[in-house]
């Protein structure tokens, strides 16, 4: 059975991943001050990172159109599975559910699943992963989404930024209390409902301490990390992502860890310096 997955831009991939050749993106479009970018391998984040720090405008993303996923769910391959950024966070989930149906009506049947990732970045990552290799075991369709959805279930997702300004200006930390004042540098430590919404765990003052802080909250909250792959997102930061993957080795027998470089959606949100964890 041949099957392909597609993945929304603001997830990562891995090069296993992008040689894979069934691993595909839905680019979301990021506009900072007018000036559009494809969230695409034509994404420069260096040139992006620039931009963003000065324009006084907030930078915003728009999610793949309807069209796009149906388009994207052309092909000779038997199943298609796609991973989407939080349906809390972006369009991007009832985008391609619509593309799905509008895909159904003019060709019809295929098997066709949307994951909502609850996630972002590199938790999209991990299920796209999870994903993979229940294909390789040889499941079935149905089997393979159940065993996915059951994974998500149990993701948990972390992150510690510079600044929350952009989550908060495009209005992604709805109904959290007043965040410390950054004169104080402050830095919260940030987290997922198990519906993607975004809460906070704590705070600490300074970027380290937070991050510590994080560790210390993994640490807390994981299941069999002997058995668990675990994935850090960082946003121009591979010194800091090394930090936190050291501190996370020193508490934690985990099974694997994947560091990998934020694209362009992630590193909007995330801005210079973010990392994020999923696991």
């Amino acid at each position: 059975m041949s099957y392909k997955v597609i993945v929304d831009s603001c997830g990562e991939l891995t090069p296993d991943m992008k040689k894979a050749g069934n691993i595909f993106t839905a680019s979301l479009t990021l506009n900072v001050g007018g000036h559009l970018v494809v969230d695409d391998e034509t994404f420069d984040q260096a040139d992006f990172l620039v931009r963003v720090a000065r324009c006084s405008e907030c930078p915003k993303s728009s999610c793949p159109s309807p069209e796009a996923y149906m388009k994207a769910f052309e092909g000779e391959e038997e199943r298609v599975y796609v991973v989407t950024l939080s349906a809390e966070l972006s369009g991007s989930y009832n985008s391609a559910v619509l593309g799905k149906n509008l895909f159904l009506e003019e060709h019809g049947q295929k098997d066709i699943y949307i994951f909502n990732s609850r996630s972002a970045s590199v938790g999209e990552t991990l299920i796209t992963k999870k994903i993979m290799e229940c294909e390789e075991r040889g499941l079935g369709f149905q089997e393979v989404v159940n065993a996915v959805e059951t994974y998500i279930d149990g993701q948990n997702t972390y992150f510690v930024l510079e600044s929350l300004e952009t989550l908060r200006k495009n209005g992604r930390l709805t109904g959290l209390k007043a965040l410390a004042a950054s004169v104080l540098n402050i830095k919260p430590v940030m987290g997922a409902t198990k519906q993607g919404v975004i809460i906070q765990h704590g705070q600490a003052r300074g970027i380290n301490k937070a991050l510590a802080k994080m560790v210390d909250r993994v640490s807390e909250e994981i299941v069999s990390p002997e058995k668990k792959t675990l994935g850090i997102a960082h946003c121009n930061c591979p010194a800091r992502a090394e930090m936190v993957r050291e501190m996370l080795l020193k508490k934690l027998p985990l099974g694997d860890i994947i560091v990998l470089d934020t694209r362009g959606v992630s590193s909007m949100y995330a801005n210079d310096g973010g990392i994020i964890i999923a696991v």
